[in-house]
């Protein structure tokens, strides 16, 4: 599939997904399931320090240590021979690591929509709406929230860009399917301590792969402006 095609199948997904949720009571069924509404406790303590330190810290972290790496390559070894061929596959990683989690992270700050565990039929105290509806005008919000899109996922799922870093097909293969696990331990572990539901790894998963092949398409017509540029 040509990342034209690519940028209007993932947009038309994205869109399908948000109607798909907001209509339907897919996440609740689903968040139901890691939820004990007699001890109030979710299926996995927000607290425990392992799972924290593996599937939210310590992935984080090394995460960002990836990112550092792959800006230092591309700064050191820009004009390098050896680089050549993996040249517009970093840069591509580059800027999926950077603008994933800030498009996803500006989605945050702007749909004000609660967590799982900030929801009343979960011990909260906020309504369940979905994202193109308007609280109640009896509830009184004391400051905005940002729980959707899913923001920890969103660092995972900018590594299928490594889909364009690699040159086989079974490279290619590899490369998606571990940024597919990596999104998904970390989009699941949030849902499973009531941070997030379904929907919202499901959307970062979709606008992950928007912003990703807008990415492409922008490069890809760059390098064809200047080839025409320079034919003149």
């Amino acid at each position: 599939m040509s990342v034209a095609k690519q940028l209007w199948v993932s947009a038309i997904a994205l869109i399908s997904t948000v109607i798909f949720f907001g209509v339907s009571g897919t996440d609740i069924w689903v968040q139901n399931h890691f939820y004990n509404p007699i001890t109030h406790q979710w299926l996995l303590d927000h607290d425990e320090p392992v799972l924290k330190f593996i599937f939210y810290d310590g992935i984080k972290k090394l995460i960002i240590l990836v990112d550092v790496v792959i800006l230092i390559t591309l700064i050191v070894g820009w004009k390098k021979p050896f680089l050549a061929l993996y040249r517009k596959g970093l840069l591509i990683v580059l800027l999926s690591v950077i603008f994933v989690p800030v498009v996803v992270g500006s989605f945050k700050a702007l749909t004000n929509l609660p967590c799982p565990k900030n929801l009343e039929i979960y011990g909260g105290n906020y309504p369940h709406t979905c994202v193109w509806e308007k609280y109640p005008k009896s509830f009184c919000q004391q400051g905005k929230i940002k729980c959707w899109p899913a923001g920890h996922a969103s660092g995972g799922f900018a590594f299928l860009s490594l889909i364009y870093l690699f040159r086989t097909r079974r490279a290619k293969i590899i490369a998606g399917s571990s940024a597919m696990v990596l999104g998904w331990s970390m989009g699941t572990y949030k849902m499973l301590i009531g941070d997030h539901f379904l929907s919202h790894t499901m959307i970062t998963m979709m606008l992950a792969w928007f912003i990703i092949s807008l990415i492409v398409y922008s490069i890809e017509r760059w390098e064809k402006w200047r080839k025409q540029l320079k034919m003149v």
